[in-house]
């Protein structure tokens, strides 16, 4: 048996997978039923009947197949009355290796939650064609600009070791209000963790883990466009260090006020006014300096 075996993607979707402990289910789809208690049981036979359920082997799962512990299952999931992003990525590069990705606001980078189809990653699969894309990092759906993507399975560590290792260089643009009270440029850091709050980060006492150096571009009014150069990569990092100092992103939901979630009816005309505008970094296969910029600019 090969237990390294994955079922191929499906219109840019991979399938996800769930291991069988030992147990006293009947059948697979017993199981299924016992694990996912809010799908619907009629809906696994539905998929199971489409051969959208594969144990480790490669072969289809059927309602009666008998239950084998210890092994793998690989299932397909759909989100039928997924609405569509009504903007489009462009992509700026490709090599061998590498893809850079120019992404909308309001596209989330993976599928997560609602969002299978209408993802970055997704739509890159289905229109460049390649089943082994993997985001080299991700940035908030709400954020626009730059992602980079690796193609090959075999030398994915070696670019990913670049932003362990802090080698990357990115730039950001956003536009906040303009405060004549800092003095800018400046250098923030401070130690962030997850919250109580749903999708918020917090600042806490310790040791700095997210620093942020920020520059004053331009000034329109009450606004003001900065430069955000972030030296560590946390959740949240920008939109909380922003908030912090008096500066929160324009159109931000999420800080300094945590706004109700408004997925089911976005208001497309009120982006959040963060841009990820370029990247910089030296290519570990062929020494090659690449230096990426969005074509993308923020609305005041």
């Amino acid at each position: 048996m090969n237990k390294t075996f994955r079922p191929p993607d499906r219109n840019g979707v991979g399938p996800s997978k769930v291991a069988l402990p030992a147990g006293t289910w009947h059948t697979v789809f017993d199981f299924l039923v016992h694990h996912f208690p809010t799908i619907p049981a009629d809906e696994w036979q539905v998929r199971m009947l489409r051969g959208e359920v594969i144990d480790q082997a490669g072969q289809v799962v059927r309602p009666d197949t008998a239950y084998q512990p210890n092994s793998l299952l690989f299932y397909y999931r759909g989100l039928p009355d997924e609405p569509r992003i009504p903007f489009d990525e462009v992509v700026l590069y490709r090599d061998d290796y590498l893809v850079v990705a120019d992404k909308p606001h309001f596209l989330p980078v993976t599928p997560a939650g609602r969002y299978l189809q209408e993802t970055l990653l997704v739509r890159l699969k289905r229109k460049l064609g390649i089943d082994t894309l993997a985001p080299m990092h991700r940035i908030d759906k709400d954020t626009a600009g730059l992602v980079l993507f690796t193609i090959q399975p075999a030398t994915r560590n070696l670019y990913q070791m670049l932003l362990r290792e802090q080698s990357v260089s990115k730039v950001y643009e956003a536009i906040a209000p303009w405060r004549d009270d800092r003095q800018l440029p400046t250098v923030y850091r401070s130690r962030l963790a997850e919250s109580d709050a749903f999708m918020q980060m917090q600042e806490v006492a310790g040791e700095p883990n997210a620093e942020t150096s920020i520059a004053l571009l331009e000034t329109r009014g009450e606004l003001a466009r900065y430069q955000l150069h972030p030296v560590s990569g946390q959740k949240h990092q920008l939109r909380v260090h922003m908030a912090s100092l008096g500066m929160p992103i324009l159109n931000d939901r999420i800080y300094p006020t945590l706004l109700p979630d408004d997925a089911d009816n976005p208001d497309y005309s009120k982006p959040l006014q963060l841009l990820a505008k370029s990247v910089r970094f030296t290519d570990p296969l062929s020494g090659k300096l690449h230096q990426f910029e969005s074509l993308q600019t923020l609305s005041w």
